[in-house]
């Protein structure tokens, strides 16, 4: 009989997405062959500790979004690198409980989107799905990722970045005449459209800015991008491939955390997008294109807006997207004719084959 790959799915973490996280590691979890895969379910709660869960009861209130948390943890644990092997150790009695072979993370947001899990992970010697530390860490900043891809020539929306220290310098009048009316005010660390607000009046501006400065301390002033939402989920380590891009059309003024998460009818996503030939694959190579700018590896998904006038504008990019059931990620390639249990076995094998070739590099220059 052939031997399982023991996964480790990473989920929950100290952040506000981190219920958004619990609905991802669910369907990550049961998207897993468990014929092919054996699976350890390690939560992180609110505190940063680490559980490991029983994969068939760890969550209370599954089904409801707002009030769903991780309950009966088995056993505090934690990730110990020994020699070729990366195991997981009970904190009570230092026993080694399982060795993993790869680590599948589902932390949406801060400490896990951000190259902090990453850099954790590369130290203790383990493969892992996803972007890397400087992919991870240049997707999480909107004000890093949108100077990288404006200096690539990536067509983006104006924005201004101002961090909490000059936060009495922000005057509205100075804003709109350089970026106009409306516009959307975001932390610049926050996924999942967590502290974003839109604001068309002095009002509204300022209670914006203090909703941002709420999550992060530096945040991003944008101008407003009149046009539809395209979405293209990108797969792949040196050679990305792209999905049919695809189509969000919110109900409310911008896709928000409800819309996304909690809302079935908060949001009609249209796989895959109506679009003339030609545009879908000016999408699709953009996409390609800005997740490598952003020095992204095995999954992301890049947001556009397309103008009546054809333009395209990259808006972000997300490199651990949703995998919740109205997450977009799963559903452009379910609507590209793929289903989520082959993309969740196709990143399991682009995490194993990048850490194989890292480990053919030479630490030592002797």
């Amino acid at each position: 009989m052939t031997k399982k790959i023991r996964v480790g799915v990473l989920f929950g973490g100290k952040s506000v997405e981190h219920e958004v996280s619990l609905l991802s590691a669910k369907n990550v979890m049961n998207a897993l062959d468990k014929d092919k895969y054996e699976i350890f379910m390690i939560g992180i709660d609110k505190n940063g500790e680490w559980h490991l869960r029983d994969g068939s009861d760890f969550l209370s209130c599954a089904n409801h979004p707002k009030q769903i948390q991780m309950h009966s943890p088995k056993e505090k644990v934690m990730l110990v690198a020994k020699a070729d092997e990366t195991h997981l150790v009970s904190l009570s009695n230092s026993a080694v409980m399982h060795s993993l072979d790869v680590v599948f993370p589902v932390l949406h947001g801060t400490y896990g989107e951000d190259g902090s899990i990453q850099g954790l992970l590369k130290m203790a010697g383990i493969p892992f799905v996803g972007a890397s530390v400087l992919g991870s860490a240049i997707g999480m900043d909107k004000d890093v990722m949108k100077r990288l891809l404006r200096d690539a020539g990536i067509p983006i929306a104006r924005f201004i970045t101002y961090h909490a220290v000059h936060r009495e310098e922000i005057l509205f009048d100075q804003v709109v005449e350089e970026l106009g009316i409306p516009l959307f005010i975001k932390p610049a660390n926050c996924g999942s459209s967590v502290g974003v607000a839109k604001a068309t009046n002095a009002s509204e501006f300022l209670a914006a800015i203090e909703k941002a400065f709420l999550y992060d301390r530096k945040i991003l002033v944008e101008e407003f991008v009149q046009g539809r939402e395209i979405e293209c989920a990108v797969l792949g380590n040196d050679y990305p491939i792209t999905s049919l891009p695809g189509e969000v059309i919110p109900k409310d003024q911008f896709n928000s955390y409800d819309a996304k998460y909690v809302d079935d009818a908060g949001t009609l996503f249209k796989t895959p997008a109506d679009l003339d030939p030609i545009t879908a694959q000016n999408v699709q190579e953009l996409a390609v294109r800005t997740f490598q700018v952003l020095c992204c590896e095995g999954m992301a998904r890049v947001d556009f807006f397309l103008k009546q006038d054809g333009q395209i504008f990259v808006n972000e990019i997300n490199t651990i997207p949703g995998f919740t059931k109205l997450s977009m990620y799963p559903q452009l390639w379910q609507g590209s004719g793929h289903p989520f249990n082959e993309i969740v076995d196709r990143l399991i094998h682009l995490a194993r084959e990048r850490h194989l070739k890292e480990q053919t590099l030479k630490t030592s220059v002797s």
